[in-house]
């Protein structure tokens, strides 16, 4: 199993890029955490850290489309290397004045997070021109998503030691420091600053034109709202069996399944067309969200968590293929952002969705609401079915190997339609 991801760690530059994008991104996986710590500090209340978390949220998701066009438009060291320093400063900026005035808080949280640079996205651009096969490139996808795993639960813990160590204003400054450096050591790379888009067809929906992404996009929007509210529910349910620390076992549950299943899934190859896969994924996630039904008592509980999210890493490392071969060519950067703004939309959507659902029918149904949203995710991959199974049609070739692994001719968009 460990083979096929040595083979990708031990090919030039991949260690470094994976290295440096999720450190590059810890500013962005410890925000939620850190601002709340830091409000919470400066004498602020919860509705106000809650706001201020949100804000930055939302202009997280603004940004990385955005700015993931701009990097296939101009190139990876001039778009992520500034968008970094910004974030950073607009964040360093927030620690040193603090809450008030409070617009210029909600301002600087708010450029904080709309230049966070799409260092995800850059790096699925970079699997193909890094690695020679197209399997390496899919278990490199697969490897991403552990790696998300790891990093998500890695980054609280990161936090807290901050704070313990020093306070929450060096937690957040030394945070964002490292982030910089992260992208800085990602931007520097030889893959980097070789990488070019495709050409590209000027249009201005950019990656939104093609049909199997947006279906895509639609479906992994309902998968974020049963990974957010999932999470509300478990504060619910710890609330009766004990509290933060059974809430705490179940996330780290949660993340322990979605790291053993894309540990599994990534050591293999797969046969057939990854539409189709993704179709029994997520049919498999969202059955596995329905034991939690149960509502057992706290160690069954954290069993029956680990099973849930066995499937999630799996089934995010097989999207990552099929933005990969729904991208327009010249989008691909962009592509990859719209899907992690979509997943963060749709688990903010299930956090806020869950509250009134616990609230007026109680932990069960708050659990019964992952499992509605895969089986809605379902329904949406198998109504556009047919658009899914056809990537592009007509046209000639594509000359640049940016999206295709294989090297091999790809049918995009004829010459006379390319900016």
């Amino acid at each position: 199993m460990a083979t096929g991801y040595l083979d990708i760690l031990r090919a030039r530059h991949a260690l470094r890029l994976l290295t440096g994008t999720l450190v590059g991104r810890l500013p962005n996986a410890t925000a939620a955490i850190a601002l709340v710590l830091f409000v919470r500090a400066e004498g602020g209340s919860y509705t106000l850290a809650g706001a201020l978390a949100a804000v930055y949220g939302v202009a997280n998701a603004v940004g990385q489309p955005v700015l993931g066009r701009l990097v296939d438009l101009y190139g990876q060291p001039r778009v992520q290397l500034p968008a970094a320093v910004l974030a950073a400063l607009a964040m360093t900026l927030f620690a040193f004045s603090g809450t008030a005035p409070l617009p210029l808080a909600y301002a600087t949280v708010a450029a904080a997070g709309l230049f966070t640079p799409p260092l995800e996205g850059g790096l699925r651009a970079l699997w193909p021109s890094v690695l020679g096969r197209e399997e390496q490139v899919h278990t490199a996808y697969a490897m991403d998503a552990i790696a998300q795993e790891v990093m998500f639960t890695v980054g609280p813990l990161l936090v807290t030691l901050c704070v313990a160590l020093w306070d929450e204003r060096a937690a957040l400054l030394a945070l964002n420091l490292v982030g910089v450096l992260g992208a800085l050591s990602v931007v520097l790379s030889p893959p980097s600053r070789a990488w070019r888009s495709a050409p590209r067809e000027a249009h201005w929906l950019g990656a939104l034109r093609s049909p199997g992404l947006l279906a895509l996009l639609a479906a992994f929007l309902f998968v974020g709202i049963a990974l957010g509210s999932i999470t509300v529910a478990s504060v619910s349910y710890a609330d009766g069996h004990g509290g933060d620390a059974v809430y705490g076992w179940m996330m780290a549950g949660l993340g322990l399944g979605a790291l053993a299943g894309g540990t599994v899934y990534g050591a293999r190859a797969w046969g057939g067309a990854p539409e189709r896969r993704l179709r029994v994924l997520v049919a498999l996630l969202a059955v596995c969200y329905l034991p939690l039904m149960l509502v057992p008592g706290p160690v069954a509980m954290v069993v029956l968590s680990v099973v849930a999210g066995v499937f999630l890493a799996p089934c995010i490392a097989c999207a990552f293929i099929i933005v990969d071969r729904h991208a327009p060519s010249g989008t691909v950067t962009e592509a990859f952002s719209w899907l992690v703004t979509t997943f963060t939309v749709g688990a903010s959507a299930g956090t806020g969705l869950a509250g009134p659902v616990v609230q007026a029918g109680g932990t069960l149904w708050g659990f019964a609401l992952p499992g509605a949203a895969g089986a809605v995710s379902l329904l949406v991959l198998l109504a556009t079915g047919r658009v899914l199974a056809a990537p592009a049609r007509g046209g000639i070739v594509a000359a640049s190997s940016e999206n295709d692994p294989n090297r091999a001719a790809e049918p995009r968009f004829s010459s006379g339609d390319r900016a």
